[in-house]
């Protein structure tokens, strides 16, 4: 069982929903039952990335007390259950306090029916992305090379990260894999540097034309184009992820 794998960014427009229904859908074609939680509270777009339409959201389970599993929807062209966010909810993009810790437990319950639970949490350096981040046995940071979410990257590190133990990096939208690599080295030799704390590198995921293709038909990028280059790098990430649970070496 892989478990809960959160994923968080520094700044917003660094691929990192994408990156979540990719790694996710590479996780169920590799024969795991797998969750995917929209908890950008309050500006969620998973459901908009895969073209579903569904009045069953996290933001119903909260209004109306009702269980998060009830809420939960099943995506045929990917495999895997959904428990969607709602955008523009205020009530959820200011949720804190106890509000935050029953959903932060409510959450904890419901992953334990899957082999992997991912958290796309929102973007930047607050409360509840560091509170939901804390349920995942690991994150993964993503990043792009551009200064700017380096910078960024770095600040969520420093501020709520730099104790998680199972912390990773994922460069996305490298232009190829030694611009990954660079822009990764930058990072954790900061890390190192500054906090005292490493940061391995999880994986590299080219920029690919396709992508933007894919979100613009809503259409999941592996069941679009399953040969494209970044759709590759996924799964490659998906299985690195579990080799190392499995406790062995990805195939070549």
């Amino acid at each position: 069982m892989i478990g809960t794998l959160a994923l968080a960014s520094g700044k917003g427009g660094v691929g990192k929903t994408v990156l979540a229904v990719s790694l996710g859908h590479a996780l169920a074609r590799a024969g795991a039952r797998v969750l995917l939680i929209d908890a950008d509270l309050g500006l969620a777009n998973v459901d908009v990335q895969l073209g579903l339409v569904e009045d069953r959201h996290l933001g119903r389970a909260l209004a109306e007390r009702r269980p998060l599993a009830e809420m939960v929807v099943r995506d045929e062209a990917t495999g895997l259950a959904l428990l969607l966010g709602p955008s523009g909810w205020r009530s959820l993009a200011q949720l804190e306090g106890e509000a935050l810790e029953r959903l932060a437990g409510e959450i904890e319950a419901l992953s334990r029916g899957y082999d992997a639970t991912l958290l796309d949490l929102p973007a930047g350096i607050g409360s509840r992305t560091l509170r939901l981040a804390r349920l995942a046995r690991r994150v993964l940071l993503v990043a792009t090379p551009e200064p700017t979410a380096l910078t960024d990257a770095y600040a969520l590190l420093k501020v709520g990260l730099k104790d998680h133990p199972g912390l990773g990096l994922v460069v996305n939208m490298a232009e190829d894999r030694a611009d990954g690599a660079s822009a990764a080295r930058t990072l954790a030799t900061t890390a190192r540097r500054f906090l005292d704390r490493e940061l391995p590198v999880l994986g590299i995921v080219r920029r690919d034309p396709r992508v933007p293709d894919a979100i613009a038909r809503q259409r999941p990028l592996l069941a679009r184009h399953p040969t494209a280059p970044a759709a590759a790098d996924m799964e490659e990430l998906a299985r690195s992820l579990l080799a190392e649970e499995r406790g062995c070496r990805p195939a070549t």
